[in-house]
């Protein structure tokens, strides 16, 4: 080979010769045969490194962020290009600025500098890592070789949103839904809360969560951005105080800085629609006994209450022609005997929220939003406007699959389109199998 002596020559063959050893082995093994490890790499009997396939999350214009879970200590990478065949392919590592983020569970991904509405192609990576004393020492790579894509958001993305909640770990409930949005193919899902089904006491049960959610779909979320907001179960488990080290905070630079600690909230452009994330937090007050003293959602609900009074002022929101706002908890209900979230009642689930009712609606009133979506109840319901409510109010359906006539629960996904200058909602019954409701606005 021209610039190449011998002795390099026998280098590089017998790295290529263990390549394609490992490559050999992962095959028998029943590994996909498109993840390729890189010469260097020396764990020929341990599995692979890259233990998932990734996870888009915090769609926005510019900006998207991945994860994937890793099986030992390695800093994490991602390859995107503007082309299918990968070809001018930038590279962007784990961690922000100084020292890259090196972890054995999981590799987080910011990737900044992006234009909105375009769709972009990637691939995952990781460098399996070793630390001597105070030393670190890259021991070889491995690529994931499926490439997947995605497009950012921005006014000029007529793609569709979609809506789960409350899948709580329940494969029956969670597999139909996952089916639903890898059918409908929306450009972003917002997961509307409750997606654990137990406390987090460690990031293995998060992982288990948000990861490798559905041994059927593994890739759930690697063509298809998720926008999570929390639900009250979100909050609960010692791991899920530290969430934001498997599901990330939303980027610094999208709110000011008196709004730093709002890491769930959001506001984004789908083409004509401004997309806005609430978190009502706990389903309790914070005096409940419930929570031993150690809850503080009472200031973070007024806190959200000044960012929305912020954000539906910004262009995104006021030059949209309509607006749809995403929270856990409902705001609405019409039965005066249900459970408000405003009293400590320990034998009675909160059924919605009047606090963040009381605090949001008349902004949501200012703003002119069109669709508010909840969950919670793990029951299907639509409130059209009315007592003095100008927007309509839609509660998802769950994980419960049981009951007859008006009496039934049933998972949904709940689909969003602008079609024709007009956004079409449409319910989806995902065990009847049909349109549980269809609704037009503009």
């Amino acid at each position: 080979m021209k610039g190449m002596n011998r002795r390099e020559f026998i280098k590089v063959s017998l790295m290529a010769g263990a390549s394609s050893l490992v490559a050999a082995r992962l095959a028998a093994e029943g590994v996909d045969a498109s993840a390729v490890v890189e010469a260097g790499a020396p764990d020929v009997t341990g599995g692979r490194l890259i233990a998932s396939a990734p996870v888009l999350q915090n769609a926005a214009e510019t900006s998207i962020g991945v994860s994937f879970a890793v099986s030992a200590l390695a800093s994490g990478w991602v390859e995107i290009s503007k082309s299918p065949d990968m070809s001018g392919a930038k590279r962007v590592y784990s961690g922000d600025c100084g020292l890259m983020d090196v972890n054995d569970k999981v590799a987080l991904v910011r990737i900044r500098g992006l234009r909105p509405a375009t769709r972009y192609w990637y691939r995952i990576g990781a460098d399996r890592m070793e630390f001597k004393r105070y030393r670190p020492y890259n021991l070889g790579s491995e690529t994931d070789g499926k490439i997947h894509s995605f497009a950012t958001l921005g006014a000029e993305n007529t793609g569709s949103f979609c809506v789960i909640a409350d899948s709580h770990q329940r494969n029956p409930a969670l597999g139909m839904m996952l089916a639903k949005l890898q059918e409908l193919t929306p450009a972003v899902a917002i997961w509307n809360g409750d997606a654990t089904g137990n406390f987090n006491t460690t990031i293995d049960d998060a992982l288990k969560a948000f990861v490798h959610v559905h041994p059927d779909y593994p890739e759930y979320a690697a063509d298809t951005p998720f926008m999570f907001v929390n639900g009250n179960h979100d909050f609960r488990g010692l791991f899920n105080r530290h969430l934001q080290d498997l599901m990330m905070f939303r980027e610094p630079d999208e709110r000011l800085p008196r709004y730093a600690s709002l890491g769930r909230n959001f506001v984004q452009r789908l083409g004509d629609v401004a997309l806005i994330g609430l978190d009502t937090g706990e389903d309790k007050p914070d005096a409940h006994p419930f929570f031993g003293g150690v809850a503080k959602f009472e200031p973070y609900r007024h806190l959200q209450t000044r960012w929305l009074a912020d954000a539906i002022e910004t262009p995104a929101v006021k030059t949209a022609k309509f607006k749809v706002a995403f929270c856990h908890i409902p705001l609405y209900d019409a039965n005066p005997a249900h459970n408000a979230g405003d009293a400590i009642d320990e034998g009675k689930a909160a059924e919605w929220h009047r606090p963040c009712a009381q605090m949001w609606g008349p902004l949501f009133e200012k703003a002119g939003v069109n669709l508010v979506i909840t969950g919670h109840t793990h029951r299907f319901r639509h409130d059209p406007p009315g007592d003095g409510r100008t927007w309509d109010h839609i509660v998802c359906g769950g994980c419960d699959i049981w009951g007859r006539g008006a009496n039934r629960k049933f998972p949904t996904v709940i689909e969003g389109r602008v079609d024709g200058g007009r956004l079409v909602v449409r319910v989806h019954d995902l065990v009847a199998k049909k349109i549980a409701l269809e609704k037009t606005f503009g």
